[in-house]
């Protein structure tokens, strides 16, 4: 298996506004593949915005939403990899042929539609379908799985796509500086974002805290630690809709390590190269193989009440 070099991005995107969305992924994924890149990852609903949403109906959803692969979005984007001979990677809404509506990722490069998952945990409007099943795919000889944003605080679902083989992760979110019921979370002041060039403090405090980074490291490393994996999380900065989010989009290595972050104020990409040797010297890989599931098996999969209806926080 080849090295891997790889890019993460953030930009602020604009609600319902993918022609403009895809001129910041193409410009972002231009500048990642003449840096050396061979992939690059965006956000969750990248291509489409994503907290104007939760004010749609089915109808508006509709005319947002397209259909995957053949629709004009997933179609440009294929023509921008091949322009820049790179795999993006980036998020839209997506209906079916039966007026389905689904929170869909896709991954593309120069041959056309590599992989495409439907969230598991859809809950930003009520007319999503959620997705049933999960997602590992080849890319440059790397086996990956895409989890989106929700589906990732499910732990269960990134062992499972771990156990279906996959040696790196893909988790597009929209997240952080948004209200919890656990210490410190809380919205952050657009104000703030709007006036980062002369106070870049007062938003980095706000962004890196508990609102935001802090909260994140709480948790993320620890998916890619406990299952030996690379992790490639992507997330918008500046105002989605009417919300601002803090980007920080970043690569984790197996041992739990950021080994590369997005730390401007602004549209931006990191690189990182991922090395095969880092899969098996790593803790999760040996913990993987010590599983006893037969003391567990029933356990993990009996029944529960389900929670029909996600309130929308740390997402």
């Amino acid at each position: 298996m080849q090295n891997l070099k790889i890019a993460t991005a953030q930009f602020e995107n604009k609600s319902g506004d993918k022609a403009y969305n895809l001129s910041i992924i193409e410009k972002l994924a231009a500048k990642a593949a003449e840096a050396g890149a061979q992939v690059i990852a965006f956000h969750e609903c990248s291509i489409t915005g994503y907290t104007f949403a939760r004010n749609l109906s089915k109808a508006e959803m509709l005319d947002v939403a397209e259909l995957v692969p053949e629709g004009e979005s997933v179609q440009a984007l294929i023509r921008i990899a091949q322009r820049h001979n790179i795999a993006i990677l980036a998020g839209l809404f997506e209906k079916d042929e039966e007026e389905r509506l689904f929170k869909t990722y896709v991954c593309v490069d120069k041959t056309g539609l590599l992989a495409k998952y439907h969230k598991i945990h859809p809950f930003i409007n009520p007319h999503l379908t959620p997705g049933n099943s999960y997602c590992v795919f080849e890319l440059q000889g790397w086996k990956c799985g895409i989890l989106i944003c929700y589906d990732n605080n499910v732990i269960e679902n990134v062992r499972a796509t771990r156990l279906l083989g996959a040696e790196l992760i893909f988790m597009p979110h929209v997240t952080m500086c948004t209200p919890s019921t656990r210490p410190g979370a809380g919205f952050v002041d657009p104000q703030l974002w709007y006036n980062r060039e002369a106070d870049p403090t007062s938003l980095r405090l706000e962004f890196d805290g508990m609102k935001g980074r802090n909260w994140l490291m709480k948790w993320l490393p620890a998916r890619a630690y406990d299952n030996g994996i690379y992790v490639v999380f992507s997330n918008p900065i500046g105002m989605d809709d009417d919300q601002l989010k803090n980007g920080c989009s970043m690569i984790i290595d197996p041992f739990g390590d950021v080994i590369a972050e997005c730390r401007t104020l602004g549209d931006d990409f990191v690189l990182a190269t991922l090395t095969q040797e880092k899969l098996a010297q790593a803790g999760g890989y040996r913990y993987i193989k010590a599983r006893k599931p037969e003391l567990y098996a029933g356990i993990l999969g009996q029944a529960h009440e389900s929670v029909q209806k996600v309130v929308w926080l740390d997402v």
